[in-house]
């Protein structure tokens, strides 16, 4: 049997067995990359450019854009690679690559959506205090902090599921590299059980996170209950529903890959389980908080408006 230090590629999981399918894959997943790309791009570039969103609200939403950005080509250019050429292959480093950058930017989001319920708690709960609380040098902290955070916990995980001999085969069933199939290669079963030990603490962490999020929530739709003010109540109501909507799309689409019940569990079950927490969170984030958001749709609305008149202006 091969081990690690032989295996000098890894094959993925094949989204479709029949050219025509695989094609049909190769234009869905293209549409879907550049959506998430154009989406997210609007939102880092509207919050950037307009001083009226230059808040702790926004500077996260930023973050949260940017993570978004790097989320997506993380995993579906190599799909689509795969699904254009019909091949499987990944290379030992790019594999390692992409389960480094994944967990990463996975991890470091979910950071940032736990920071902003905090950043919401303080402004509606304690809106005298907030200027104090949340200023730009905390918010860089705590920006920074969870950008680190993520980098931690995804070098952890990388560096401990290859540093475990791979001698099973070289087939990741996945359509991207991942901890939980690169983990299933293992040749030894204490090191699988050591690594899983490692997964089930992050879960304890990202419940953790949850917990922390809940609890905020109920502060805050406390403290909007008792607001006498109808416009004060939509506009506290407008600031955390978005947030709210892409917390809860992101743990229910995680926590449902990873605790569903083994009778549930398939090659293509978990297929289409991957593809939903892996690509829908990031591309439809930036529609959710631009549904809502009065000041987000306007500074959208006139950064198209600008790139319309800076085209036409070029072909006159």
């Amino acid at each position: 049997m091969p081990n690690s230090s032989s295996i000098s590629e890894f094959l993925l999981l094949a989204l479709a067995d029949t050219r025509q399918l695989q094609l049909l894959h190769f234009w869905l997943l293209l549409g879907i990359y550049l959506a998430a790309l154009l989406g997210n791009g609007l939102i880092s570039t509207a919050v950037a450019c307009h001083h009226r969103l230059h808040s702790p609200m926004y500077l996260f939403l930023l973050n949260l854009a940017l993570l978004d950005l790097g989320c997506i080509p993380t995993t579906l250019p190599k799909a689509m690679a795969n699904a254009l050429w019909d091949t499987r292959t990944i290379s030992y480093a790019g594999c390692a690559a992409q389960l480094f950058f994944f967990s990463f930017l996975l991890s470091a989001e979910y950071s940032v959506l736990t920071i902003m319920s905090y950043d919401r708690y303080v402004a509606i709960c304690k809106p005298l205090h907030y200027g104090t609380v949340m200023d730009s040098r905390a918010c860089a902290i705590m920006a920074a902090a969870a950008w680190g955070a993520g980098a931690l916990h995804a070098l952890l995980h990388t560096a401990s599921t290859f540093s475990i001999p791979l001698c099973q085969n070289n087939t990741v069933d996945q359509f991207f590299c991942e901890v939980a199939p690169t983990l299933k290669l293992s040749c030894s079963e204490s090191d699988y059980l050591r690594e899983i030990v490692n997964v089930y603490f992050s879960l304890c962490l990202i419940i953790g996170c949850f917990v922390f999020i809940v609890v905020s929530y109920v502060h805050i739709f406390r403290a909007v209950l008792r607001m006498l003010s109808k416009q004060g109540r939509h506009k506290a109501f407008s600031t955390c529903l978005p947030h709210l909507a892409v917390v809860s799309l992101f743990l229910s689409t995680a926590m449902f890959a990873y605790l569903k019940p083994p009778s549930m569990s398939s090659p293509s079950m978990d297929l289409v389980v991957a593809f939903v927490y892996s690509v829908v969170p990031p591309t439809l984030n930036p529609l959710i908080y631009s549904m809502r958001n009065q000041e987000l749709k306007d500074a959208l609305w006139k950064l198209m408006d600008k790139g319309h008149t800076m085209t036409l202006s070029s072909f006159l």
